[in-house]
């Protein structure tokens, strides 16, 4: 069964007993999260979409680590003009591995 799920602003296909990155949470290493807003839920050709939620489903998670991804390096630069801008960013996540889906 898989399902997919919105978290952090960005939609997720998962299913059960993998592993996946998203947004910094602020659970402890350990510790068990769900993910409520949940899109679709399917399994092999049938699949359940929400309007905009499926009502019901949960798909719970046990946060595995917390991180920073690589760095991203951004150049600006205005030719002939003497402007030369250099920044750099490193996102935080949090890795999850989804322990179970349920449909509802």
């Amino acid at each position: 069964m898989y399902a997919v799920i919105k978290a952090g602003g960005k939609q997720y296909r998962v299913k059960s007993g993998e592993q996946l990155r998203v947004e910094l949470m602020t659970a402890d290493v350990g510790a068990s999260v769900s993910f409520d807003e949940v899109l679709m839920v399917g399994e092999g050709d049938t699949a359940k979409v929400g309007a905009p939620l499926v009502p019901g489903a949960v798909v719970k998670a046990t946060v595995v680590a917390h991180g920073r991804g690589d760095k991203v390096h951004i150049f600006k630069l205005r030719r002939r003009k003497h402007f030369q801008k250099s920044q750099g960013h490193r996102q935080s996540y949090t890795e999850v591995r989804i322990d179970e889906v349920v449909a509802g």
